[in-house]
Parts: C-alpha cells; sequence; structure tokens
C-alpha cells in the first residue's frame, strides 16, 4: 500500500522479459535430421513431421550410396501444446529452442499450427545461451578435442624436428632476392 501503482503500457510499451523467457518453440531447420523423438515423446501430439527419403551418391569413388531423411513438414500446433518443453530436451541435435516471443495469438483457433517458416522465423529471437561460470569445469567435449588437437600438434611438431635432424647439411630453398 505504501508503493504507488505501476500501469503496464502493453502494447505501446514492450515488457521487459527475463534472458531465457519461455514463449514459443523455435525451429532450426539445419539441425533436424527427422529422428522424430519431439514427436514420439510429446505427451499433447501437437508436432506432426512429414519426410521422404533421398539417395545421396558415395562421397568417395567406389563406396556407397547412402540414403537420408529429407523434412518436408514440421508443424507445431499451439492450441494443443502445453509449453513443456520435453521436445526440446529430448531432441539430441538442437534443433528446437525456446524463443522469447509471445505475440502470436490468432483470432481463428485452426491458425495456431504454424509451419516450418513461422518457427524459422522465432529461431532467430532465441537469445545467446549464459556464459559459462569462469570457475566451473571444462566440458568434457572440449577437454577430449582439445587434448586430441595438443597431441597432434606435438606429434607434428616432433616430425618437423626428426625432419630438420635429418638433413642438417641441406641448405634451405634459396629466394628470388637472394639468387639475384
Amino acid at each position: 500500500m505504501t508503493k504507488r501503482s505501476v500501469t503496464a503500457q502493453y502494447p505501446d510499451v514492450q515488457p521487459d522479459l527475463a534472458p531465457r523467457t519461455r514463449g514459443v518453440i523455435g525451429l532450426f531447420e539445419e539441425n533436424c535430421t527427422v529422428c522424430m523423438l519431439c514427436a514420439r515423446e510429446c505427451p499433447d501430439w501437437c508436432i506432426y513431421i512429414d519426410s521422404h527419403k533421398e539417395t545421396v551418391p558415395p562421397a568417395a569413388p567406389g563406396g556407397r550410396e547412402r540414403s537420408r531423411n529429407v523434412l518436408d513438414r514440421f508443424a507445431i500446433d499451439f492450441a494443443l501444446c502445453m509449453y513443456c518443453g520435453i521436445c526440446i530436451e529430448v531432441c539430441p541435435f538442437d534443433a528446437l529452442f525456446w524463443s522469447p516471443e509471445f505475440e502470436y495469438a490468432e483470432t481463428d483457433i485452426r491458425e495456431l499450427t504454424h509451419e516450418r517458416d513461422k518457427l524459422r522465423e522465432w529461431m532467430w529471437t532465441v537469445p545467446e545461451p549464459p556464459a559459462l561460470d569462469p570457475a566451473a569445469e571444462e566440458p568434457k567435449e572440449v577437454a577430449a578435442a582439445r587434448k586430441a588437437a595438443d597431441k597432434l600438434a606435438a606429434q607434428q611438431a616432433a616430425e618437423a624436428e626428426a625432419q630438420a635432424a635429418a638433413a642438417p647439411d641441406q641448405e634451405p630453398p634459396k629466394t628470388s632476392e637472394e639468387e639475384a
């Protein structure tokens, strides 16, 4: 009672949302492999996915042709969705994300089924993940990749030293300035 009441001037003034606000689900289509995990795990069955198989030529001569799934349709019916986020959690390829967009009201409930082009538009409003804590332990994947890169660099340095030690009497190649 001692504080003044504050009236939100929405929609004239956009509200300040928390950095990781859950609004709608955005789709990063390039990461989707049509594994269907999101649609199978959805408790409301509000995700619709259609795909077809394409044959990919062999990468190397003598190899065999491979087949891959191609996404034809990815739609979410937000009239059925309960925003639980299970689809985002089970996606092994990081194709689904929470977007802070919340202004997607429709006058007809049948228009709340949004196709992949609309889901893709929402993907660009997804904020960057928060920075890691500087005191946090390095992720195992990054540590393993760094270890492999360091091992490869040490191996290449040892090979270069071995080549330099094996041929000490050879002169280095002359440059065009030295020849003149």
